[in-house]
């Protein structure tokens, strides 16, 4: 008699399979994302140049002090990662969601327009980076000719101005951003019960209160979604000022805190412990954000 295998039992072939599709992900998410977070950790107690493993040093909480009331760069890089998150969650953000209910009416076009819309998020940092720079260049610059036509005297250098430099950055990250958030938005849109605003129709609501309070209420999955996205990207912003920023944390008015872990870290000063600690403070803060806000939405769910 042949034996079968019995009920609530893997076979040998399944627990293989769970294995490797359970397992390896585990395996490179330990490897790759929380080893190195808690060799970061250590390190940021340290000093260490990088070469040697003989030559590292017990600091303590040396490099933490130093960083929060010796080194000039860090209180600005603070203030503009919060910068960065107030603006994109006022501007790209809405903006986006705008562009998600006009193109949730099925108008003419409608592919087309996301297509082009959604476009510079697919472009390499490098194409992205070019582009900008074609447009911010003060002499020959596509923005300063436009100026120049309408009659403001003057090449402005855009990129080279500690007042204008950040914002000129913060426009160029809006018009990636406004893409992806639009797909979101549109993606949530879809998911919503044609129903709901049947329903509000007949109550006699418009287009703008049935979408404030009936839509966009239902989109609350896709809310908190794009509210982390939004947070996670502000504190983490990098990409877009390394192209445009010529490849320094440290250039006046672009000063952001994941420029200055790379500056420490890969730069030619080679001040692991001290990039270790910045790693970690940046870490901090974002368990605190989201992990705060999540843990809000979560209880008010349960209620």
């Amino acid at each position: 008699m042949s034996s079968a295998t019995s009920p609530g039992r893997l076979s040998r072939g399944d627990r293989l399979f769970l294995a490797l599709v359970i397992g390896l992900p585990l395996l490179a998410l330990l490897v790759f994302v929380w080893l190195p977070a808690l060799a970061s950790v250590a390190l940021s107690f340290t000093t260490w140049d990088g070469i040697d493993l003989a030559d590292i040093t017990w600091t303590g909480t040396e490099n933490y002090t130093q960083i929060f009331t010796n080194y000039p760069p860090f209180w600005p890089a603070v203030q503009h990662n919060v910068i960065w998150l107030l603006f994109t969650a006022l501007l790209p953000t809405p903006f986006g969601m705008f562009l998600a209910v006009q193109l949730d009416k099925r108008i003419r076009f409608t592919k087309f327009y996301q297509t082009a819309i959604f476009l510079p998020m697919v472009l390499s940092l490098a194409v992205v980076g070019f582009i900008w720079e074609i447009i911010y260049n003060p002499d020959t610059g596509l923005l300063n000719s436009v100026l120049g036509a309408a009659g403001a005297s003057g090449d402005i250098d855009w990129l080279g101005n500690p007042d204008l430099n950040l914002w000129a950055v913060l426009v160029a990250s809006a018009w990636r951003h406004t893409g992806y958030i639009m797909i979101l938005y549109l993606a949530g849109l879809k998911s919503v019960d044609p129903a709901l605003r049947e329903a509000a129709a007949l109550d006699g609501a418009n287009g703008r209160q049935t979408f404030f309070r009936v839509v966009f209420p239902a989109l609350k999955p896709v809310n908190v979604i794009i509210l982390v996205v939004t947070v996670m990207e502000s504190l983490r912003a990098f990409d877009i000022v390394y192209v445009l920023g010529g490849g320094t944390g440290s250039k006046p008015g672009m000063e952001l805190l994941s420029l200055l872990i790379t500056d420490n870290i890969v730069g030619e000063a080679g001040h692991i412990g001290y990039g270790s600690a910045l790693a970690v403070i940046l870490l901090l803060v974002s368990l605190a954000a989201i992990g705060t806000f999540l843990v809000q939405t979560f209880r008010k769910e349960d209620r």
